[in-house]
């Protein structure tokens, strides 16, 4: 029913542009305000009529928490993101670890250390299987890296986290549509049968 469900908003804001989300439980009317990018008048639109108790940061890079010091102030509710991107000059109130759960009103979030695009990357996973997941992967590949040590680390991360959602799990990213896990289950694993060269990294598709 209608008051079981969380509901999903999203808008894509600042120059890029950027995916900022809302999450929003229909019973309780409990929200969640993940990646305030920047635009807060749209932001603050996207949580109209509900009661915010929280931002979620997937993580910290400046297109995604452009607005953030506004929305702190607007809100006045506690920030959450992993201690591992501390040093991108952004502080929680709250740090999360790999596996840590957040009640959203009758619903409960679970927070996946999902590093690769920068070390503290989470995925939020809601339980019907929708995940926040960040710049952790795009439809076509995944998220940006800067050095190959990160790139091996994006393929662990995908081969031990993101790949082992069932296909239908459907992923909403910082940037660009959403997608099904199963869409690009074959696309990956082709790509893992050709071993990439050691020194690969920056922006990768599946399809090299």
């Amino acid at each position: 029913t209608m008051t079981d469900t969380l509901i999903l908003k999203s808008a894509a804001v600042g120059p890029w542009p950027m995916n900022t989300y809302a999450l929003i439980c229909a019973g309780t009317r409990q929200s969640v305000l993940i990646d305030p990018g920047a635009e807060p008048d749209t932001l603050a639109g996207l949580l109209a009529d509900s009661n915010p108790i929280a931002i979620l940061l997937t993580h910290a890079h400046p297109d995604h928490v452009g607005a953030l010091r506004e929305m702190r102030e607007r809100l006045n509710v506690p920030v959450y993101m992993h201690p591992a991107d501390s040093h991108m000059a952004v502080t929680a109130d709250t740090w999360l670890a790999d596996g840590d759960t957040i009640g959203l009103g009758n619903h409960t979030l679970s927070a996946l250390h999902t590093p690769g695009h920068t070390p503290g990357m989470i995925t939020f996973m809601l339980p019907d299987q929708r995940a926040i997941v960040g710049d952790t992967i795009f439809k076509g590949g995944p998220g940006k890296t800067w050095a190959p040590q990160t790139f091996r680390q994006t393929l662990e991360t995908m081969q031990h986290v993101v790949f082992t959602w069932p296909d239908e799990t459907e992923c909403f990213p910082g940037h660009g549509p959403s997608f099904r896990i199963g869409e690009e289950r074959a696309a990956f694993e082709a790509f893992l049968r050709h071993p990439p060269p050691a020194d690969l990294f920056g922006d990768v598709t599946w399809e090299m």
